[in-house]
């Protein structure tokens, strides 16, 4: 069974608008949405971290009306 890990930012909240990340084992990534669980997306450490490094670098800001 994976352990399902979201952001330290959706603490404490009660809604469910969050997205959750568990490594069931190496190099293995599932995705999902709090609000539906069974929709899980599968991928790797390649695609995984390229993702992150877009993430960091602010590529996706546009998207969450935070820019």
């Amino acid at each position: 069974m994976s352990c399902w890990r979201k952001s330290s930012f959706s603490s404490g909240q009660v809604s469910a608008e969050c997205v959750e990340v568990a490594t069931p084992s190496p190099g293995l990534i599932l995705i999902r949405e709090s609000d539906d669980p069974a929709a899980v997306i599968t991928t790797d450490l390649v695609p995984w971290a390229a993702f992150v490094r877009g993430l960091k670098r602010g590529d996706f800001d546009h998207l969450s009306g935070s820019a």
